[in-house]
């Protein structure tokens, strides 16, 4: 039996300029009231953020098929994706407007194996450490009863606004 899916999303340029001009908590806790759009990789993976706090937001997803692997269990980068979308967001919960963020690494450790029956997981992101430059964020990805499923820590840079001297040059 052929089984099918659509996915449908909303332009992630426009998302992406909105995140410039709102501080990273009042943007996830924007994204959270549906009043944005979810970016084009939750929309294709089923996958929703459910909370936002300073430095600590949570995600959710229903194992289904289409995320198996070909030993029928959910491909381990899934579990990746939601592991890094959770510390990436923990760390953007904590900046200023304007300003940016990327992962710099993932480490990821599977501990357990998820399948549909498995049913919502839970994908929690906290910041650890947040400096000037970088910040570590640690995630815990859990089933139904609290059973650790997989977790990973995260290095993130902080790309600063530009500043603008007063003879109008970056520096």
């Amino acid at each position: 039996m052929t089984r099918t899916r659509t996915v449908t999303w909303s332009d992630p340029k426009e998302t992406a300029a909105l995140a410039r001009e709102r501080d990273g908590l009042d943007f996830l806790r924007a994204a959270v009231a549906g009043e944005l759009p979810p970016p084009p990789v939750l929309a294709l993976l089923g996958a929703r953020l459910v909370s936002a706090e300073k430095g600590e937001v949570v995600f959710e997803l229903d194992p289904e098929e289409y995320h198996y692997n070909p030993i029928g269990t959910v491909h381990g980068g899934v579990h990746a994706t939601l592991l890094d979308s959770a510390a990436g967001c923990a760390v953007h919960s904590l900046l200023a407007a304007g300003t940016a963020y990327t992962s710099l690494d993932l480490a990821v450790r599977f501990l357990r194996p998820i399948i549909s029956e498995t049913g919502t997981v839970t994908c929690t992101g906290t910041v650890v450490h947040h400096g000037r430059r970088t910040a570590l964020a640690e995630a815990r990805l859990t089933d139904r009863d609290g059973r650790l499923l997989a977790t990973a820590s995260s290095t993130c840079l902080i790309q600063a606004k530009a500043v603008t001297s007063r003879a109008g040059r970056s520096r």
